[in-house]
């Protein structure tokens, strides 16, 4: 759900599942990295962000994530351990698991610009969509 908040499932299509697209990427103009050994750290200066990968991870956060994970590069393995931290630190693995849905969202909106209510001044997706993307992958509700 979070890839196709942040990156869109069309995008998701044209790349490795989201793994490999860097900040400012469209399906039509795909913008992709090609080595997983480290976080690429390339400055997108249209949006001033690093944000790469499936979860659009901002460059400098990947070092103590890395650290703290002991993750041996950025392929998607360690991603998804990423993301999943990032979720635990905003307490919302309670509301997940519970099926509490539009509670986890808000408890990580801060997290990802794209979620309804992030406040970035950037797109947010509609709850109700990300809902849909949610169940179709697998999620369930309470």
């Amino acid at each position: 759900m979070i890839a196709h908040s942040e990156i869109g499932a069309g995008l998701l299509a044209v790349s490795d599942n989201g793994y490999n697209v860097l900040v400012g990427a469209t399906a039509e103009a795909p913008l992709l990295f090609d080595s997983y050994a480290d976080h690429p750290n390339i400055l997108n200066k249209d949006c001033n962000s690093t944000a790469a990968g499936r979860y659009q991870l901002l460059h400098r956060w990947w070092p103590p994530y890395r650290d703290l994970l002991k993750l041996p590069d950025f392929g998607p393995d360690s991603q998804d351990a990423v993301a999943l931290q990032q979720i635990r630190e905003c307490h919302a693995l309670d509301e997940i698991n519970a099926g509490q849905f539009e509670q986890a969202v808000h408890l990580c909106a801060h997290i990802w610009a794209s979620l309804p209510g992030a406040g970035y001044g950037q797109h947010e997706n509609k709850l109700a969509a990300l809902q849909q993307a949610y169940t179709d992958a697998g999620g369930t509700l309470a």
